[in-house]
């Protein structure tokens, strides 16, 4: 199922088509395609080229490894985040390497977050980054020492039915995809000044 965004300015194809579903097929890519990922994150750029992004994931390949990682997560998410075939946790570290306070850290995550979901995006796949994880648990879990902080939890698969999902995220799944408009959050001069955007 594809939920092409609605633009009113031309963006790239690969943005248009990128969207967070939580409806997945059981199909697993492979492992040089789920690979091609963490590369893709790789290359993002980063504060002093710092890098500060590990990611810890999981396929259905394995499943007593992916229901590791699935009992991370939220209930909620939990009910349809169980029908993808790859979780990833991305986790920053919270200091540069000479031990000063990274405070670009999440930023820069994010960043190396996109990356792996839009290469997920260019390959057919679709990835939906969750916040609703068990921080501590998976600190606990994964052995993941102090300084640093777990950011995101990822789905990512192939396109399922909507169909498939519970009755009550059915709706949810298939409804329009909304954005604010760029002159809501774009401002010349001063701030709140949107005359000319």
């Amino acid at each position: 199922m594809e939920k092409k965004a609605r633009t009113n300015y031309p963006i790239n194809d690969l943005l248009v088509r990128r969207w967070s579903p939580r409806a997945f097929s059981s199909r697993i890519p492979g492992k040089e395609i789920v690979l091609s990922f963490f590369e893709a994150a790789r290359w993002a750029p980063s504060c002093f080229n710092e890098q500060p992004w590990t990611f810890i994931y999981a396929t259905k390949e394995d499943p007593e490894e992916f229901q590791t990682m699935l009992d991370c997560l939220v209930p909620g998410n939990v009910r349809w985040a169980s029908e993808a075939p790859v979780l990833v946790i991305a986790v920053a570290a919270e200091k540069f390497a000479s031990g000063r306070d990274n405070l670009w850290a999440w930023h820069d995550v994010g960043m190396a977050v996109e990356n792996l979901i839009l290469e997920a995006t260019s390959k057919g796949l679709f990835a939906h980054p969750m916040a609703g994880f068990d921080g501590d648990k998976i600190k606990e879990t994964y052995d993941i020492p102090e300084g640093y902080t777990p950011v995101t939890a990822i789905a990512i698969g192939y396109p399922g039915e909507a169909s498939s999902l519970p009755e009550d995220l059915q709706e949810a799944e298939v409804a329009q995809r909304e954005r604010k408009a760029v002159y809501e959050f774009t401002f010349r001069r001063t701030w709140g000044d949107n005359r000319g955007v």
